[in-house]
């Protein structure tokens, strides 16, 4: 049982970031709301050129969502009937889901023990009908990007990123979402760069795409009364922008934050046989939007740290093939192995930056008891 007056472990902090933020941030939302410009306009604009300059591109598009960002991205360079698009099977729903949404045919390969999709797996899974490779940064660990782009280059491939859980992160001195034709980066609450709702946006060196998302974005429309192609409704409201414009200056600050948990974990549960804890290459820079573990009878150690008031979770616990809404793709149990064996072992630890290093300690000690 947790020991008296120890306090619980959280697994999300939302609360404790608005209490932090809340006298420097509150003036900023006030005057967007003063100001009756709510959606587009001034603080829009300024996000998208502040994140365009963080990551060192010429375009940024702010969107609604982190989903419609890969799915307007694809439908931006033209993926549609007939397509397929090469992905792993151990993301969020949301990424094979926007392939689907665009009309193209997803194709999964396996992953590597980092959980980051094998170059191998998706040099195998290239047909006549590939039009894509879609890489997933997951946890915030750039995906093996040199390997891809050679198959991509063999290919003639397109590369979209699916950035979601990695801003800030980088391969060298390469930021995810910059290696491909485009990057696609959600801003939901949960991720390090977060708003206070749902928010994406597409970076991209490409004008031709920058404009195709502009539009897309708004209905199609090129002026007020002519609209080019059928588009929807994913515009970042203009409150958003003025959240992520705020959260941005601190991005570097809640990184460090969490880097700094990581290693602490890495050292607090070393020589462990029961727990693997992947390893950065000397070159990479991850931000940890989430720190997976592998780890021997994952549901038991749940139940036991949750009697010590730590909170876990599980990213994610059904592989995305094995989803029943991927029953018509025709995949099945046995077809990604690696994955698999990772579904049944993966547990999310806090990582978040308001965590004290006495809280990583204690999960810490608490796994060590539980294998001893």
């Amino acid at each position: 049982m947790a020991a008296p007056g120890r306090a619980r472990v959280p697994y999300v902090a939302l609360v404790a970031q608005y209490e932090a933020e809340a006298a420097s941030l509150r003036p900023r939302l006030e005057r967007v709301l003063a100001s009756g410009q709510w959606i587009g306009g001034e603080e829009v604009e300024a996000f998208e050129q502040a994140i365009a300059r963080r990551l060192g591109v010429a375009h940024a598009v702010a969107l609604n969502s982190g989903t419609d960002a890969l799915w307007l991205g694809l439908r931006a360079l033209g993926v549609g009937p007939g397509d397929e698009v090469i992905t792993p099977p151990n993301s969020f729903i949301a990424t094979t889901a926007a392939i689907v949404q665009a009309g193209a045919t997803p194709v999964f390969a396996d992953v590597l023990a980092n959980q980051n999709v094998d170059p191998v797996a998706v040099a195998r899974a290239v047909t006549p009908r590939t039009r894509a490779i879609l890489p997933v940064h997951l946890t915030g660990r750039v995906a093996p990007m040199p390997e891809l782009l050679e198959i991509a280059a063999r290919h003639r491939l397109l590369v979209v990123e699916d950035a979601a859980q990695s801003v800030g992160a980088r391969l060298g001195d390469r930021h995810a979402g910059t290696f491909g034709d485009i990057g696609c980066f959600s801003a939901h609450p949960l991720k390090n760069l977060n708003a206070a709702g749902d928010a994406g946006f597409v970076v991209t060196e490409r004008a031709d795409v920058a404009e195709r998302l502009r539009r897309l974005r708004s209905h199609g429309l090129v002026d007020r009364d002519t609209a080019l192609e059928w588009g929807t409704v994913s515009r970042l409201d203009s409150l958003q922008a003025a959240v992520l414009l705020f959260r941005l200056e601190r991005l570097d600050e809640a990184v460090r934050a969490r880097r700094d948990n990581a290693a602490r974990y890495a050292a607090g549960l070393a020589g462990m046989s029961q727990v693997f804890v992947p390893r950065d290459a000397p070159e990479a820079f991850s931000v940890f939007h989430t720190f997976v573990v592998q780890v021997e009878r994952r549901d038991e150690l749940v139940a036991f740290l949750r009697e010590r008031a730590i909170e876990t979770a599980i990213h994610y616990r059904r592989p995305i093939h094995l989803q029943p809404a991927a029953a018509s793709l025709g995949y099945a149990e046995g077809d990604m192995p690696v994955a698999e064996a990772q579904a049944a072992r993966i547990l999310s630890l806090p990582i978040h930056q308001y965590l004290s290093p006495d809280d990583i300690a204690h999960v810490c000690a608490s796994i060590r008891e539980f294998y001893a």
